[in-house]
């Protein structure tokens, strides 16, 4: 299976316990790989270890086969990611926020125009088209940085709590959308809260506890919350404060 991402070893310590230590992960292509954790657990800071927006104080990390350091443009083109909070230009409408997000990934611009239209009817924001991303609802603000993440066809997905915000039919319009472009052949590495949503979608299901990984869960289990809390209290148990 060919590896969209690859990480190894990957350490960034903040100091007092935070950060991230010696943490191994890959995500294949047409792969979609879940992590899950308690608040504080690592998951954000491994997916901006992942993105680049942190540097790794130890360890190495891939993209298709190519350190994170020898990227270029043309590469970083080829990911879509949502960390935290959704980015948009507040006083421009969703359409034209969909059209600048696919040209700063290097699309040609004959090409933006129809993937803007092809997402704002994949996400259901084509009745907001033409608002200013500024009034938009949370939810709204959410599809539309869930749109811009995904909307150009990357190999490589990255999201953090991606559902954050959104109403159950929002959650289903999502799900569809990921594992359309896992079956098209990215790797998706997705972060949740919500183990009962994530195993609907996931292949593997890694758990992550203070900035380590301590174990897996099958997504077909029938109790994932009793095993996610067994792993944890054991890791807690096994290594305390």
């Amino acid at each position: 299976m060919t590896e969209r991402l690859a990480v190894h070893g990957l350490v960034r310590d903040f100091g007092a316990g935070a950060g991230v230590f010696g943490i191994d992960l890959t995500v294949g292509a047409g792969e979609i790989h879940a992590l899950v954790g308690l608040n504080g657990a690592g998951k954000t800071t491994l997916m901006r270890l992942v993105l680049g927006m942190l540097h790794p104080t130890a360890g190495t990390c891939r993209i298709n086969g190519r350190d994170l350091a020898d990227l270029t443009a043309a590469d970083w083109g080829r990911v879509g990611h949502l960390v935290e909070h959704p980015f948009a230009y507040p006083e421009l409408d969703v359409r034209t926020n969909l059209v600048l997000a696919t040209r700063l990934r290097r699309v040609p611009a004959a090409e933006a125009t129809g993937l803007a239209e092809r997402a704002l009817a994949e996400l259901d924001l084509g009745r907001y088209s033409r608002i200013p991303a500024r009034r938009l609802s949370q939810g709204n603000r959410q599809r539309l940085g869930l749109a811009t993440a995904i909307q150009h066809h990357p190999d490589l997905i990255v999201l953090d709590e991606p559902t954050n915000a959104l109403d159950p039919a929002g959650v289903i319009v999502l799900r569809d959308a990921l594992s359309r472009r896992a079956k098209a052949g990215a790797g998706i590495l997705v972060s949740s809260h919500h183990l009962d949503e994530v195993a609907r979608i996931a292949h593997r299901i890694s758990v992550v506890n203070r900035g380590r990984s301590i174990g897996t869960l099958d997504p077909d289990a029938t109790d994932l919350e009793r095993a996610f809390f067994t792993l944890v209290h054991d890791n807690e148990r096994e290594h305390p404060r």
